[in-house]
């Protein structure tokens, strides 16, 4: 395989797609040289049959306002591989979807399920509707007609959805609904449930809590913890929300929260109480990140900037794609950041990753540092099947060994000559391997 052959092909097929090119290109570049080890694989195309989805459904959905106008957004389902199990992965709504960051995601999905070890396929789907500034009865009636198209391609041993960006429990709870609905079954089709009807404990912390756990699994290979450690956080959503609780119950400090408009920075820290008041602003009043400051004066707001200036030990990236840029690693490195850990789906862009990467300090990639909600996913899955519901403790305690032994699978294809680990390498080629010997028993299908 030449990596730059293939994804120069993918770029001429598939123009306008960015993310998608991005997401493609980090990953060759990666496992070129072990895919090479492999001639059998190079026979059989497999390379390009993993870079390409398995089908993609795009649909326009309608929906009537409030004020009974009827709008329409576009909605889209992109089943991107199912080697080693049905298709997983979440449903974004935010008004920047499109098809390129569809396929990104669902691509890096396929990798980042592969790494749980459980039995998981890749998948991701959206639309560009917005939930944010909408009633609950408009949120209602599109998820309702989202869920009337995407009914029959979806399915608990097919494919199974979860949220994502503006796709939370309210929204999930909305969909399920509709497929019960329309299907007359309650089965585990979708993920993120409510605790009442089939959700599993933890689900809501696990993206959270995997990615610091992952993060401590870095810092013991250096003799640290996260204990006394500065932190800056990016986003105020669930994965951030549970980030910063989990940073807290270790002992570290949290200085910086943000949302789409700008951040907050705390120099006292964002302790217990203040997390508290963030989760009800966000939760339950759809509040904008720059209402803390008017509840704690010490604090400051910075709109439109990104939280990467502010001086800390540690980064934990946990709004969205793209959100480090070169220079703001740069400034990251300069302020003297020991680690980066990846809440967010590839937030960090390719010249964030090389500056952090020459600077030796500790980084992992998203498919590895976030697989814990997927993971947890996985779990409810598999409470679903048994029709059995666990107790936190087990969830956590399972949680706390998958991301263990992602970070294993890290070291074990990552580790460099010099000692440095290169946590790109190791989560790309730990993730290909698997889902490439699955597809190769099972022939050119």
């Amino acid at each position: 395989m030449n990596a730059q052959q293939v994804l120069d092909n993918l770029k001429l097929r598939f123009p306008g797609e960015p993310e998608y090119h991005q997401a493609v290109e980090e990953v060759l570049s990666t496992i070129e040289e072990e895919y090479n080890k492999h001639p059998e694989f190079d026979k059989a195309n497999l390379i390009e049959r993993l870079c390409i989805p398995d089908r993609i459904y795009t649909f326009r959905v309608s929906w009537q306002d409030d004020s009974g106008k009827i709008q329409t957004n576009m909605g889209y389902r992109v089943q991107h591989n199912n080697a080693i199990g049905p298709y997983k992965g979440g449903i974004r709504f935010h008004a920047s979807v499109n098809l390129g960051i569809l396929k990104f995601l669902a691509f890096e999905q396929t990798f980042k399920n592969s790494l749980t070890t459980l039995p998981m396929g890749g998948a991701k789907g959206g639309s560009d509707f917005s939930p944010r500034g909408k009633s609950n009865a408009e949120v209602m009636r599109f998820c309702q007609a989202f869920m009337l198209e995407l009914t029959r391609n979806i399915g608990p041993d097919v494919d199974v959805p979860a949220g994502d960006i503006g796709v939370g429990g309210r929204e999930v709870g909305y969909m399920f609904g509709m497929y019960k609905k329309l299907t007359h079954e309650f089965s585990g089709v979708l993920t993120g449930k409510g605790r009442e009807f089939g959700g599993s404990l933890i689900r809501p912390e696990a993206t959270g809590y995997g990615n610091v756990y992952f993060l401590q699994e870095m810092l013991k290979t250096r003799g640290l913890s996260v204990e006394g450690k500065t932190v800056l956080i990016s986003g105020a959503g669930n994965v951030a929300q549970y980030t910063a609780e989990k940073v807290l119950q270790l002992g570290g400090k949290v200085l910086t929260m943000s949302d789409s408009d700008g951040y907050i920075y705390d120099p006292d820290g964002i302790d217990r109480e203040k997390l508290d008041y963030i989760m009800e602003l966000k939760n339950i009043y759809r509040g904008r990140i720059r209402e803390y400051v008017d509840h704690y004066p010490t604090a400051k707001y910075v709109a439109g900037q990104k939280p990467w200036n502010e001086k800390a030990d540690i980064a934990l990236p946990s709004a969205t794609q793209n959100e480090i840029s070169e220079e703001a690693a740069q400034a990251l490195v300069n302020n003297g950041v020991i680690a980066v850990s990846e809440g967010a789906n590839m937030p960090s862009t390719p010249g964030a990753i090389r500056v952090f990467q020459k600077a030796k300090i500790l980084y992992a990639p998203g498919k590895a540092a976030n697989a814990g909600g997927v993971s947890v996913s996985g779990l409810e899955m598999s409470q679903n099947s048994e029709r059995l519901s666990w107790t936190a403790e087990e969830v956590d305690h399972r949680l706390h060994i998958i991301m263990e032994d992602i970070h294993a699978n890290c070291l074990k294809y990552g580790t460099e000559p010099d000692g440095y680990i290169n946590y790109v390498k190791g989560a790309n080629i730990a993730g290909f391997i698997k889902v490439a010997k699955a597809m190769m028993a099972q022939g050119i299908v």
